[in-house]
């Protein structure tokens, strides 16, 4: 990565920022704002994030600074590629480890060809339900803070696409997946129908974006890497 003048990041510039683990997305936003105002004693500057990573996720967050805002929407769109863990044997209500394992299954009966083939169910154009445990609102609040309080929240089925599922591991109880698919897909519900179209349960137990378009991971850079480049510049 190339580094930037006040100039440029006013006019615009895609920052392509590895996140880590354990991060928000916000958070990650945050470090490269607050690093360039201080940088260059500016009140304010445009900056934005293209698509959420959860913060049990790690991987390419896509930041664009002053006018190149205006591209998030057309990057949001764009496909995506993720590799990751699911965990089979039982499920959260969160799909993932922000919840603990509410329910436990049998593993006995599941064989490699078994997993290998029950990608295929997934693969094209499929209908999906977000997790409760997700940023999407519900009249005007968040289904995280519904499902938090422990209220019953109904979530419509939506519409993917899922271009590659492809199992790269199996070492029961873990499955490690290289999925590339559309805007607005939940790798946490593709982990948990997975793990029920196995009869078998599953969650995501690790989760990495690798690509969002054209843009990939290892062009990206960690923000303390970025900060540090900034004040060295």
């Amino acid at each position: 990565m190339s580094f930037y003048t006040e100039e440029q990041l006013k006019e615009g510039q895609i920052l392509l920022i590895d996140k880590p683990l354990e991060w928000s997305s916000f958070q990650a936003v945050n470090k490269l704002k607050w690093a360039i105002l201080k940088r260059f004693k500016l009140k304010k500057i445009k900056i934005g994030h293209a698509g959420t990573l959860d913060p049990l996720a790690s991987g390419l967050l896509v930041i664009c600074t002053g006018k190149f805002t205006k591209k998030i929407p057309e990057f949001q769109g764009q496909e995506k590629e993720y590799t990751g863990t699911i965990t089979l044997g039982g499920t959260t209500p969160s799909y993932d480890l922000e919840t603990a394992i509410s329910d436990y299954f049998p593993i006995d009966h599941l064989t490699n060809d078994l997993i290998l083939d029950t990608t295929n169910k997934f693969i094209g154009t499929i209908q999906q339900r977000p997790p409760v445990f997700s940023a999407l609102k519900k009249d005007g609040k968040r289904l995280y803070e519904m499902a938090r309080e422990g209220k019953e929240v109904e979530v419509p089925l939506r519409t993917v696409v899922i271009s590659t599922f492809e199992i790269t591991r199996i070492e029961l109880p873990e499955v490690d997946f290289r999925v590339v698919c559309s805007k607005g897909t939940y790798i946490r519900s593709l982990a948990f129908d997975f793990g029920r179209a196995l009869e078998s349960g599953g969650f995501l137990s690790a989760l990495r974006r690798t690509r969002i378009g054209n843009f990939n991971v290892s062009d990206a850079i960690m923000p303390e890497s970025f900060v540090t480049k900034l004040e060295e510049a």
